[in-house]
């Protein structure tokens, strides 16, 4: 670029905090690119980022949008266009969601399906882990083709009938895995325990969502942690375990990497804030809190806080996986209403699938969480004096975008890298209610709950997409991210 050629457009006078450093300085973008940080910066557009922190658009690599779960196939509140609008106006600019093959698909078949799914509603860049619902020859054989169409990471369940690998299936799977330099994401889970565990609870006549969290154990995600890790040392296998929420199973994590082993591990924002006091609400209420792994004790919670600060873990997600209360509650498959930009409708009406509340066990698990992950790290991070800001940045954006083959493309401000940026307000107080955010559901585990810090003015590939806090970016503009 000539030195007298201004560029697209500059952000002035913020704070621009990446993974390392913080400085003062001007960013300034061409071409959806983030082309030169410095002073004095001429542009045809300014933005005033005076006050300011200018941040990297954050990376959620764990969401479940538009997911049909169970055999109900119950689906997932938040389609591509709400869950990625509410993404966006929570700071977040890209997400890793997930391709489930269905019996007769083959995982192609269904990462094409997923794909254009996706690509006709998403606001800002996504991209997929293949599920590895299965071990069979077929499967195996499509390894090799999942990496060629940009998916390196490979989701294996240790839990839940029907998608589950047994520990014979998981190690073909895993060398699969480690033969082509991929990824094994894990959910560690005790499957044989959790099954005894309800069946003992409903022969009690124990039905209620309280009753939920009795039937996953921490001892039991510890176990399975473990004998995870062991599959993976004996495949040679690189292995990250996902929703990481007792103190037991990361310290297997950590006895693992002392070996030296090439394993990681997340955590997710309601296991850092929320305890399983929440399960003893009276009534159906402490459904909104059934998922897996369910809420945990207040030291593991500590400890979650403390792996985060001393690299045991290496970064937050939100596994945002919601459904409204008439989903929960067994009255529907699909959500009621649709939050848009231009505001809430109602869908069509369906009629109830199933009369009478469900048993703990028939509740579709998850919760959300897209839109409150980054102000709910930065308050109760940077402002309780946990986290600096350098950390924030790299827990919320940069550390999964280099564990997923997104960087430098993604989670850093630099020359080269995709102009996602936040402008973020950290004097800028918000009281957390679910009518206020936009995401597809009727409730929030943050109800009430006062955070300083929110995002003002978030960019995707330089495309201001949230200006003042107002979504006015274009439905479908997200592109497909292949991590080679």
């Amino acid at each position: 670029m000539a030195a007298s050629e201004p560029y697209d457009l500059v952000i002035q006078y913020g704070r621009v905090v990446t993974a390392s450093d913080t400085v003062e300085a001007d960013v300034a973008v061409t071409g959806g690119k983030i082309a030169a940080i410095g002073h004095g910066l001429q542009g045809r557009e300014y933005l005033d980022a005076r006050g300011l922190l200018v941040l990297p658009g954050g990376v959620d690599p764990h969401v479940h949008l538009q997911y049909p779960q169970g055999p109900n196939r119950v689906v997932s509140a938040d389609d591509w266009l709400t869950g990625t609008v509410a993404a966006a106006c929570g700071g977040t600019t890209t997400v890793i969601d997930f391709v489930e093959a269905r019996p007769g698909q083959t995982w192609m078949q269904a990462f094409e399906a997923r794909r254009d799914q996706a690509a006709a509603q998403a606001v800002i860049d996504f991209s997929f882990h293949m599920s590895f619902n299965r071990a069979d020859a077929a499967s195996l054989a499509e390894v090799k083709t999942v990496l060629e169409a940009g998916m390196s990471s490979f989701k294996i369940y240790m839990a839940y009938d029907g998608i589950r690998l047994t520990d014979a299936e998981m190690l073909l799977a895993l060398e699969a895995v480690a033969e082509h330099d991929a990824l094994a994401i894990v959910h560690a889970e005790n499957h044989a325990v959790i099954m005894r565990l309800v069946e003992r609870q409903l022969a009690a006549g124990h039905v209620e969502p309280r009753w939920h969290p009795h039937t996953r154990p921490a001892a039991g995600e510890a176990e399975a942690t473990e004998r995870a890790l062991a599959l993976a040392e004996i495949a040679g296998a690189s292995m990250h375990i996902v929703h990481v929420t007792a103190e037991r199973g990361l310290e297997a994590i950590r006895r693992s990497r002392a070996r030296g082993l090439p394993v990681t591990g997340e955590v997710c924002t309601q296991h850092l804030l929320l305890t399983d006091a929440l399960y003893d609400k009276e009534g159906f209420e402490p459904a909104k809190v059934c998922m897996a792994p369910p809420l945990r004790k207040p030291s593991d919670l500590a400890a979650m806080w403390a792996g985060l600060r001393d690299g045991g873990l290496d970064f937050v997600v939100t596994d945002h996986c919601p459904f409204t209360y008439a989903q929960k509650s067994g009255r529907r498959r699909s959500p009621e209403f649709r939050k848009l930009p231009g505001g809430t409708v109602q869908t069509d009406p369906e009629a109830p699938w199933s009369e009478g509340l469900p048993s703990f066990n028939q509740i579709p698990g998850g919760g959300p969480g897209i839109e409150t992950r980054m102000p709910l790290v930065y308050h109760h991070g940077v402002n309780a004096g946990r986290l600096s800001l350098s950390d924030f940045v790299n827990l919320t954006s940069t550390a999964a975008a280099r564990l997923y083959r997104l960087y430098p493309r993604k989670g850093t401000i630099a020359p080269g890298a995709d102009a996602d940026l936040v402008l973020f307000d950290p004097d800028r107080e918000v009281t957390i209610t679910a009518d206020a955010l936009h995401q597809n559901v009727d409730y929030t585990p943050y109800e009430a709950m006062t955070v300083k810090g929110w995002p003002r003015t978030v960019l995707s590939r330089g495309e201001v997409i949230v200006r003042e806090e107002a979504f006015v970016g274009t439905i479908g503009r997200g592109s497909y991210l292949s991590r080679p």
